[in-house]
């Protein structure tokens, strides 16, 4: 596997790739790796002839209470799981790289940003959606691989490529879980033992919830009592438990269309984002 951390040498080395005409999938992530980031990868390769993949701790999606000092750092060991994997070039590049002096272009996605985290984690899609501009840009991949737990994102990204012609094709990979049905996700490392424990009432709510909406059962009621149950079973708090339209996210009452069920909740300093998709 090769390692870039500068734009000319990375460009160098993608030309190299690029010259047996194979097609490029790329992988863009903030390390800390786990088995989600390897199905993500897997997938990569099953549709491309070289994988690329990315690290870089992106702080313009961080809101100022939010753990940009604490978010988990493992280059070496994320390096040599990515080279185990069959990555072809790894991207390590720094702030400076990103956000040279003077930076000042931003990207941003109205409607499907503000929903949703958009509205608890104010600026975080725009520095998401900027990033990844900014990414495609340097790498110039035929494919990128987002994992569907960050529903939203993956929404974002999807309708940014369209509208500004980026020319890379999206493709969403399942979410993968733990033992217990626990989204796997960089930030349950934060979590105590017995918040772990407590933790996996997350995606038993979503399945519960998700089979009462699919039976009919009242939208809001459902919503109600899922927020309830999550509270009882140990959740500080539960920004939102939302049905919303699978496509532009809008809420939805009752379900009449290909829908996607989300929720944002806190357990301790943790909060964990998690999604089923439902359909009528």
């Amino acid at each position: 596997m090769q390692i870039f951390r500068d734009l000319p040498s990375l460009r160098t080395g993608l030309a190299s790739l690029r010259a047996d005409a194979g097609r490029i999938a790329f992988v863009p992530t903030m390390g800390a790796l786990h088995a989600g980031h390897m199905a993500l990868i897997a997938e990569a390769r099953r549709r491309a002839s070289h994988v690329v993949a990315s690290i870089f701790v992106n702080p313009t999606q961080f809101g100022p209470n939010e753990d940009l000092s604490a978010y988990p750092r493992r280059e070496k060991s994320d390096a040599a799981m990515l080279a185990q994997a069959g990555v072809a070039a790894l991207w390590l590049p720094d702030v400076a790289t990103m956000y040279p002096a003077g930076f000042t272009s931003h990207v941003n996605v109205d409607g499907l940003s503000a929903r949703l985290d958009g509205e608890w984690r104010p600026g975080h899609f725009e520095g998401v959606a900027t990033v990844v501009t900014k990414l495609f840009n340097q790498v110039r991949p035929d494919i990128a691989c987002f994992g569907e737990k960050d529903y939203q994102q993956l929404a974002i990204i999807r309708r940014m490529t369209r509208d500004l012609d980026l020319g890379v094709e999206i493709v969403g990979v399942e979410t993968q879980r733990d033992h217990d049905g626990l989204a796997l996700s960089s930030r349950n490392a934060y979590l105590t033992a017995d918040q772990r424990a407590r933790a996996a009432a997350l995606p038993e709510t979503l399945v519960g919830a998700g089979e009462g909406i699919s039976a009919g059962e009242d939208v809001a009621a459902v919503q109600a009592w899922a927020i309830r149950y999550l509270l009882d079973s140990g959740f500080d708090s539960v920004d939102y438990f939302l049905l919303s339209d699978a496509d532009t996210l809008e809420p939805m009452t009752r379900l009449d269309r290909p829908a996607r069920l989300l929720v944002a909740a806190r357990i301790g300093s943790t909060r964990l984002i998690d999604n089923i998709p439902i359909h009528p």
